[in-house]
């Protein structure tokens, strides 16, 4: 097999890690000068900085005015965690699991609460679980994206408006890039580090009014460590949702997450930000189209992520490989990019097919992405030529 040519242009930024991910286009540390450092989050000062990213986030997203949202420790894990943890067991649930955090939320539900009435609707990576199948007297839990699946769902038109159960919803990978239908959900949670590459360490948890009454009405039938705690006397505890945090946030990480929002803000709001993740998805999209050696790992076009964008290798020496040959093949073509240094951490996440995943989120510029789709043909040939000469040796 010839080996292509080494493409003339490389991607400005070479980061397309699906996290913590790409900061925001222009960024330098003079961004977070202003921190408020060395004072206690428990300030005026500081308390209205946190309050600030709460504020500003709930307009960007267009979050309604009677939802409460709150930073919480532990990145998007920690609040996904705080509501099973707080709200599950007063009904049974069903649970999508789709890729490996969709089934980590499974596993905790099964395994760690040991939940009776829990029932896990599964699908292999690529495809969704059948969404007909839910049950609208259930709590539902679920990711809108799967980050390392590449697989979101299309809309929220199978969750029932008249549902009696509440829609907890991981949107750490869609939030900012996704539109999110809130008079849907219940429960909706993400982290700084996706779409506006902000910080890792600190989640946030969005709490519709029907999940703060199921708070503030249902007592787990378990304790629940301090950090997980939204109640006291049965009441929320309405000072989270202000910008009194359960721990110590980073004041750094909380300047950083001000910088992205207002860059966001900046750059025309939310249809902005979604607009250059379809951009993203888009240019991978035409290259899909025409390149005979990979596809997309989501079957169905409209259930493709415009943020994890996971690719597939069906070139015929690939397929002829058994699986742990695949996954170390995989790995030689992403690590052929790093060493070139044009792409970073793009090999699929370790519980995934083997693959690529190229972050597409708002904070990557298209004409990036663009310059890195030769390289991609270029890895790939390499590769293939070496496992053809290996062959051929044997």
């Amino acid at each position: 097999m010839a080996l292509a040519a080494t493409p003339d242009i490389r991607p400005a930024n070479p980061n397309f890690s699906s996290g913590p991910c790409a900061k925001r286009p222009g960024f330098t540390l003079d961004a977070l000068k202003g921190a408020f450092l060395g004072r206690s989050h428990r300030a005026k000062e500081g308390k209205a900085r946190l309050n600030e990213v709460i504020t500003r986030s709930k307009t960007l997203l267009g979050m309604p005015a009677q939802w409460r949202l709150g930073i919480v420790p532990a990145s998007d894990t920690g609040a996904v965690e705080i509501a099973l943890w707080s709200l599950l067991g007063a009904r049974p649930v069903d649970v999508l699991a789709f890729e490996s955090f969709s089934e980590g939320w499974a596993t905790d539900i099964l395994k760690q609460l040991k939940l009776a009435d829990a029932r896990v609707l599964g699908a292999p990576y690529g495809s969704l679980p059948d969404l007909a199948a839910v049950d609208a007297d259930h709590d539902i839990v679920f990711t809108w994206n799967g980050t390392t699946s590449g697989v979101r769902v299309p809309n929220a038109d199978w969750i029932r408006a008249d549902r009696q159960g509440l829609a907890i919803c991981d949107a750490t990978s869609a939030a900012f890039a996704m539109p999110l239908a809130w008079d849907k959900l219940d429960v909706v949670t993400w982290s700084w580090q996706k779409v506006l590459g902000g910080e890792a360490a600190h989640g946030m948890l969005a709490l519709s009014p029907r999940a703060v009454a199921r708070l503030e009405s249902y007592k787990p039938a378990w304790p629940l460590p301090k950090i997980f705690r939204l109640t006291k006397g049965g009441k929320l505890i309405e000072g989270i949702f202000a910008g009194e945090t359960i721990n110590t946030p980073s004041m750094l990480a909380v300047e950083d997450a001000l910088d992205g929002l207002r860059w966001a803000e900046r750059i025309g709001g939310l249809d902005a930000l979604i607009g250059r993740s379809e951009s993203n998805l888009a240019a991978i999209a035409g290259w899909v189209a025409r390149t005979d050696w990979v596809d997309f790992l989501a079957e169905d076009p409209a259930t493709r992520s415009n943020t994890s964008i996971c690719l597939r290798i069906v070139a015929p020496w690939f397929t002829r490989l058994d699986a742990k040959a695949q996954a170390e093949a995989a790995k030689k073509l992403a690590a052929r990019l790093e060493k070139e240094g044009v792409a970073y951490d793009i090999a699929s996440y370790r519980d995934a097919p083997p693959g690529i995943r190229i972050w597409g989120g708002a904070t990557v510029e298209t004409a990036d992405v663009v310059a890195l789709l030769p390289w991609l043909d270029w890895a790939h040939a390499a590769t293939a030529a070496e496992y053809a000469t290996t062959q051929a040796a044997e």
